[in-house]
């Protein structure tokens, strides 16, 4: 199954739940712009290579398109679809005033120099720039992006608007109008939205023992900042293999020792195993934090997880979901778990068109609120409704976009 249509199976059954009528229902199920673009690259050595780039908006009822940026050799059209409906609902779940989108190239970021890559993102928004802007759309960083790139980005639709514009890209630097708190924003978000979910159930968070799967950026601020809290975490993984202790790894050790040798593999005082197995680790919880469809038809069996916290996006199948939801495991979507990330560069963009820089700690509290609302309303969404909380979500969320598109009118 395409990814989009995935996603899609999801909206169309909150639609049916709450009876959303035919012509709220056309609107929300496809995007409402796509936009393609070649991306010229002038190379080191004179020649000139062209990939393949897309921006794609799915909703903005709620308010200014939003959503990430990825570089990565198998980006494609319906990827991109599938991503930009997620934010869509994710942003309305956390109730900021966003639509979705998301876009990026067809490229292996690896295989260009620092200039080269330059070139390219100063291409590529020369390209979606009619499409883009502080008030129309809001690019922010994805896979293989971060906040070098989205600096170029800022400076090259600065340069083309003719006019310092620090609020048309989120995910900067923070010595060039980024925010503070951003770098950890999706990891501590997850983190606020377990702490919540454990209150709620009486959870001992010594007792909670916690699986990682991906250890990039939300992955390990994800472990680190839970481990700082008293929970336990047993497993952690990355692309060339995992690493296990029954008794708990310290997250930050880990990471060090990933920066230092290139991965998890190898970790002092615990045991490697193959990556793919990091899914079926003895663990109260299980956080997918890595690319999409990692728990599918045929591993969901293996999940020994009772609840798993979705951090990456489209992390688990419906055919697994399904598997996962007869076999009574608690599964927290990803437009929920993973909504930090978006949640920060709301904030990130508030203050740039404010023109104001807050503290770190003012960002994260606002931050908590955020999800912890989110949470709290998703529980008893799925308690009011004996649905799941993937369910509870999606009807929240879907209800919310097609309450604006009504209010906004037909003409």
């Amino acid at each position: 199954m395409e990814l989009f249509e995935a996603v899609r199976g999801f909206f169309s059954e909150a639609a049916d739940r709450l009876g959303l009528d035919d012509a709220t229902r056309t609107v929300l199920s496809s995007p409402r712009r796509e936009v393609a673009v070649q991306v010229k690259v002038p190379r080191d050595d004179g020649s000139l290579d062209v990939f393949a780039g897309w921006r794609v908006q799915y909703n903005g009822a709620r308010g200014p398109f939003k959503g990430g940026l990825r570089f990565h050799p198998d980006a494609s059209l319906d990827e991109f679809r599938c991503f930009s409906a997620l934010m869509t609902w994710k942003t309305a779940l956390v109730d900021i005033p966003y639509g979705g989108s998301k876009g990026g190239i067809r490229v292996d970021p690896k295989q260009l120099s620092e200039g080269e890559l330059e070139r390219m993102c100063r291409s590529f928004v020369r390209g979606i720039a009619p499409v883009i802007g502080p008030e129309q759309d809001i690019p922010a960083p994805d896979v293989n992006t971060g906040p070098r790139e989205m600096a170029w980005m800022t400076d090259q639709y600065s340069r083309l608007v003719g006019r310092d514009s620090p609020g048309a890209f989120t995910g900067k630097p923070v010595e060039y109008n980024g925010s503070l708190g951003r770098d950890a924003a999706t990891g501590r978000g997850a983190v606020f939205c377990l702490d919540r979910l454990a209150h709620a159930h009486g959870w001992a968070r010594g007792e909670i023992r916690i699986a990682v799967e991906g250890y990039g950026n939300a992955g390990s601020w994800f472990a680190i900042l839970a481990h700082a809290l008293g929970y336990r975490i047993v497993g952690v993984s990355d692309s060339r293999g995992a690493v296990v202790n029954e008794q708990g790894l310290d997250p930050r050790a880990v990471l060090d020792h990933k920066r230092e040798t290139g991965s998890v593999v190898g970790f002092a005082n615990a045991e490697t195993i193959d990556g793919e197995d990091i899914v079926g680790v003895d663990c109260e919880v299980l956080v997918p934090a890595a690319l999409e469809e990692s728990i599918r038809e045929d591993n969901s069996d293996q999940v020994r997880a009772s609840t798993v916290l979705e951090v990456a996006n489209y992390p688990i199948t419906p055919k697994a979901d399904a598997v996962l939801a007869e076999r009574g495991v608690v599964v927290v979507p990803d437009i929920l778990g993973s909504a930090g990330g978006v949640a920060v560069s709301y904030l990130e963009w508030v203050q740039n068109i404010q023109r104001e820089r807050w503290t770190e700690d003012r960002v994260n509290d606002r931050l908590r609120e955020l999800m912890e609302t989110a949470t709290d309303e998703v529980l008893a969404r799925a308690e009011a409704g004996r649905v799941t909380h993937r369910e509870a979500s999606y009807e929240i969320a879907v209800e919310r976009v097609g309450q604006a598109e009504q209010r906004r009118g037909r003409h």
